[in-house]
């Protein structure tokens, strides 16, 4: 299953992002081959409409859960359409997600 988890950076050291639809990075978890992919989040300059493009982005890459301290109202509608798991978190490094899923 792959995981998408917003991140401020490019690291597996890097906290959390505070937003979704504009966070900097998705890093995308594989739980079966244990890899960590990150992909800048290509709706972050959006003007508007970043959580639905944000969520297009992560559905193009397979994802199926996705971690994130919250979830605008508009994502949160297209993610239960796509049945993709909202998990929300706040304040953890990428890293240590990735070891709540392992």
């Amino acid at each position: 299953m792959k995981i998408a988890i917003v991140s401020e950076k490019e690291s597996l050291d890097a906290r959390m992002d505070s937003r979704f639809g504009r966070c900097s990075y998705f890093a995308i978890y594989d739980t079966d081959r244990k890899t960590t992919d990150f992909f800048p989040n290509p709706a972050k300059e959006s003007s508007e409409g970043a959580g639905p493009e944000a969520v297009k982005f992560i559905a193009s890459k397979g994802v199926k859960r996705v971690v994130a301290p919250e979830f605008g109202k508009k994502a949160e509608a297209i993610l239960e359409k796509l049945q993709i798991e909202m998990v929300n978190r706040k304040d953890k490094t990428i890293s240590e997600i990735i070891k709540e899923f392992e």
